[in-house]
């Protein structure tokens, strides 16, 4: 049977051979050096492509008694027991290495999803065999492929994992160096990796830090160029001393698997003497169980010679169980715990099965099904029911992860699409012909919005990962060049722009003590209109002149702030003022006589002018209600309307002093005033001539007395008058 490895080749029986061993490590240490020696550049406005991560299947086969043992106990009438170690015939499929090419970018690298996503490499299925014999399609683990370690040597090397988060790069470089050179590759495989993206996840922070300084010291994202390390250099050299060294290592396990199945031979040989022997049947077994012991203690073999192996190896511990015909408490103890651990495997894959993290739930189920194969047989009656219930919980398992990965599939259909809009809006920006900055500039945020929307899409399917982002970086760099090249092309109109800039900075500096607060909120509003009609300016120099212009603007309006804030306060408290001033003339009871209310009345009339002003809002409220309370005491006393008149006019004035913009009014109304007094002296004369040629009719008694009462109403009419105008003078509100 021949297995797609999920980087791509293709193995078979022959696949533990030395030449294929280091065949694969090379192509696998060539991936990774291209992820070392990616050039590390930030460029404004870029990406980085990513690929999708193909993942394996497991498919569970049975083991446990063979035929023949079956056979050899019901012939014998007594239980027979074989090894403890894993019968041969399950399928456990590699999870596939994820590898992840960086690239030379012209956008941001593209953020890897939080959960590892992979891809099938080829569908199997659950074998419907209850635990059958090793089959052609055995493969070893995917950790034990190229380097297979003895599991003592193992366990005395387990190393709790250090974290290197906190190490500066000089540490990590000097800490990948000594682990390189002092420890075996398999044994620090996990922390090369942590430490490489620790190493370039800072290299590419101080490339950002190196960037924004650059930017902040006035430099053009254009014409910035990639920082690069030294340290550099040396991750690559030692990175490139642990390719090799695991290429080295690999070589050296093949060997190591070739004295292993030599090992592994002679245990068989010893098994097989066993039965020739006449001791006691305690002894005999303790010295096949110390035989077991050692087979499981060797380490893995060459994958073409696993098969034969375990053929051999089953058949000959079958003929010891037939031949020593170990007594039934003995063999259905053991078989009794075979049974607790395996229902143990198959109640820790049924709760797998509600695992969220399907590629977790997969990656655990492998681990089961190495154990159920190291676990011995169990009893006849309960062997397919045992396997059958582990096998129902696989093939669940198998089946939410083949529909995962085909989610993830047409997921990364839909992202290929979405990647394609974007690509083809960047493209439909650069055939438009752009001939202002404001046009680029405009396009340029348009771009990095698209590059934006980019990094969020997922993965696309890897035949079209690198196609598709090298169209949208093309795209992209085909904008950025023409915005750069127009840039560069309108310097001269650039400098015009800063002179511009300079001017409207001199302004504002010229108002920014001024005290006229709406005069000069106004002009700094038109100047601020102004800069930004103005086009665009060298950025060293245009955050210079920005600075200096937001300072002047800043200045007077926060003058401008302090000073109102002040105002408001005292406002409020005239408000208060004066609404307590009402309400003591809406109290006030009038006195016997006139006069002395009409004192009282003018009193509360100065009062309410000295007060000063009030908040805008309740200008005009407060205003209606001090006039009414103040005319509804007036219309209580007993004096000519006239006098009234005059009185509340006076109140009138008063209470307009809070108005600054009142003078011209009353300049006006003063006019009128005026006209109207001449207008009436002019009546008077009149009527008084009038009068002599009433003499001589034939009513001139009724007629004199009617013009009499006209020119009696008009001279109190001017009185009236006179002394509203001589009120206006006193309040000098016609200045």
């Amino acid at each position: 049977m021949v297995t797609t490895n999920p980087e791509g080749s293709v193995h078979d029986e022959q696949f533990g051979t030395e030449k294929k061993v280091a065949e694969n490590e090379e192509k696998n240490n060539n991936e990774e050096k291209k992820e070392v020696d990616g050039n590390i550049e930030e460029r404004s406005g870029t990406v980085e492509p990513t690929e999708d991560i193909e993942a394996g299947e497991v498919t569970p086969e049975p083991t446990g008694n063979s035929d023949a043992e079956n056979k050899a106990e019901l012939q014998s009438g007594e239980p027979i027991e074989t090894s403890s170690t894993a019968a041969a015939g399950e399928v456990s499929a590699a999870e596939p290495n994820v590898n992840t090419e960086d690239k030379t970018a012209a956008l941001e690298p593209e953020a890897a999803p939080s959960d590892d996503i992979q891809q099938p490499a080829e569908e199997e299925t659950v074998t419907s065999e209850p635990e059958a014999a090793p089959s052609d399609d055995i493969q070893q683990p995917a950790e034990d492929r190229y380097l297979d370690m003895d599991p003592a040597e193992l366990e005395e090397i387990k190393l709790p994992p250090v974290d290197y988060s906190g190490y500066t790069k000089n540490d990590l470089v000097e800490t990948l160096a000594l682990l390189v050179d002092n420890r075996p590759p398999s044994e620090i495989k996990g922390d090369v990796e942590r430490i490489k993206s620790l190493f370039f996840k800072k290299l590419k922070v101080e490339g950002e830090e190196r960037k924004q300084k650059f930017l902040e010291e006035g430099g053009n994202i254009e014409e910035y160029r990639a920082w690069v390390d030294p340290l550099n250099y040396r991750v690559k050299e030692i990175l490139n001393k642990y390719r090799e060294k695991k290429i080295d290592y690999g070589r050296i396990q093949e060997v190591e698997k070739n004295e292993n199945l030599k090992k592994k031979y002679e245990i068989i040989d010893q098994i097989k003497d066993l039965v020739n022997r006449e001791e006691s049947i305690n002894k005999t077994f303790q010295e096949f169980r110390a035989l077991q012991s050692q087979w499981r203690s060797i380490g893995a073999v060459p994958q073409s010679a696993l098969k034969e192996l375990w053929e051999n190896y089953h058949h000959n511990v079958e003929i010891f169980y037939d031949y020593i015909k170990i007594n039934n408490e003995l063999r259905d103890l053991d078989l009794r715990k075979n049974l607790e651990a395996k229902i143990e495997l198959c109640e820790k894959a049924e709760k797998l099965i509600d695992e969220s993290n399907v590629v977790n739930a997969f990656k655990k189920l492998q681990e089961y099904h190495d154990q159920w194969r190291e676990i011995g047989p169990v009893p006849i009656e309960e062997k397919e029911a045992t396997w059958e219930r582990f096998k129902e919980a696989t093939t669940v398992i198998n089946k939410n992860h083949h529909d995962y990965f085909n989610r993830q599939k047409e997921e990364q259909k839909k992202n290929l699409e979405a990647k394609i809009a974007l690509c083809e809006e960047v493209e439909a920006i650069n055939k438009l012909e752009l001939k202002s900055f404001k046009e680029f500039n405009e396009k340029a945020e348009i771009v990095i919005g698209i590059q934006q929307k980019w990094r969020k899409i997922g993965f696309t399917p890897k035949k079209q990962n690198n196609k598709i982002y090298q169209r949208f970086r093309e795209a992209c760099d085909h904008f950025f060049e023409k915005k750069r090249d127009f840039y560069n092309e309108n310097k001269d109109l650039q400098q015009a722009n800063v002179q511009k800039k300079i001017e409207l900075c001199e302004k504002a500096e010229a108002l920014q003590d001024s005290s006229d607060w709406k005069a000069t909120t106004d002009m700094l509003i038109q100047l601020q209109k102004e800069w930004k009609e103005i086009g665009q300016t060298p950025r060293k120099q245009s955050d210079k002149c920005w600075k200096r212009f937001r300072k002047a603007c800043d200045h007077f309006f926060n003058r401008k702030a302090e000073f109102f804030a002040e105002i408001d306060t005292t406002y409020s408290d005239n408000l208060k003022a004066k609404l307590a001033l009402i309400e003591e003339i809406n109290n006030f009871v009038p006195d016997t006589d006139p006069h002395v209310s009409v004192e009282k009345l003018e009193e509360f009339q100065q009062r309410w002018s000295e007060i000063g002003f009030v908040p805008f809002n309740k200008k005009e409220e407060v205003g209606n209600a001090f006039k009414n309370a103040i005319n509804r005491q007036f219309d209580k006393l007993k004096i000519e309307n006239e006098e009234i008149n005059v009185l509340k006019y006076k109140s009138k004035l008063d209470n307009l002093k809070s108005n600054p913009k009142v003078s011209r009014k009353v300049r006006i109304e003063r006019e009128k005033f005026m006209a109207k007094i001449k207008q009436l002296e002019s009546d008077i004369s009149l009527w008084e001539n009038n009068i002599g040629f009433f003499a001589k009719s034939a009513n001139a008694e009724s007629m004199i007395k009617e013009v009499e009462a006209k020119i009696e109403n008009a001279k109190k009419t001017i009185i009236s008058l006179e002394e509203k105008v001589k009120i206006i003078d006193q309040s000098g509100l016609d200045e």
